[in-house]
């Protein structure tokens, strides 16, 4: 098994990063969040799960290493793959799924795509007792952070955009980062914004 990889990013795609490890390049297929922490040119070290398939070999790369081992337990659940299980980590942190488990959040869990009610339900019937207690407390009346406008354009810089495409599109989703009440996931706010380019081109 494949436990991280580290090397130079070389490419960033909506989707994945490709990553230079001895001269070879390690496509890793990433959550949202996780590409908008990464810049091209950059040195990088993710936590990798490595999915063998008869077909294929796709290797998912994480931030950290808890994420990575809740994306390897989520798939201990009846239906659901390595897709769903990084749908379900693109949507929401890993202590936010430790949490919505253990309070039975069904409505957490469907806002996943391709989870509806009676997915969830099974699911936390599923995963009740082995994503375990949160790690960390939640946050209570956390302030906006500022900082994700500054996170977010230089992800869209990272992917290619042109700083006036970052720009435009960082003012898009402002409204939705606003309406969070909280500290917004750069991660969603990242897939919200290459909503808006590819509508735009």
């Amino acid at each position: 098994m494949i436990a991280f990889v580290s090397g130079t990013v070389a490419a960033l795609a909506p989707d994945s990063a490709v990553v230079e490890v001895g001269g070879v390049g390690m496509a890793v297929q990433c959550t949202p969040d996780t590409l908008a922490r990464l810049r091209v040119g950059r040195q990088a070290r993710l936590h990798t799960s490595l999915v063998v398939r008869e077909d294929s070999l796709t290797l998912y790369g994480f931030t950290d290493d808890d994420e990575r081992q809740v994306f390897e337990l989520l798939q201990t659940a009846s239906g659901v793959g390595p897709r769903l299980a990084q749908a379900m980590l693109a949507t929401h942190r890993p202590d936010t799924l430790r949490r919505a488990v253990a309070t039975a959040d069904e409505r957490a869990l469907t806002a996943v795509p391709g989870i509806g009610k009676k997915g969830a339900q099974k699911l936390l019937l599923e995963l009740k007792d082995r994503l375990g207690a949160p790690v960390g407390a939640p946050a209570v009346g956390a302030p906006v952070s500022q900082g994700w406008r500054d996170q977010l354009h230089a992800a869209l810089i990272g992917l290619g955009y042109a700083t006036r495409e970052a720009d435009e599109a960082v003012t898009a989703v402002t409204p939705q980062a606003e309406a969070a009440g909280g500290t917004p996931q750069v991660g969603q706010l990242l897939k919200a914004a290459l909503q808006t380019l590819n509508r735009a081109r």
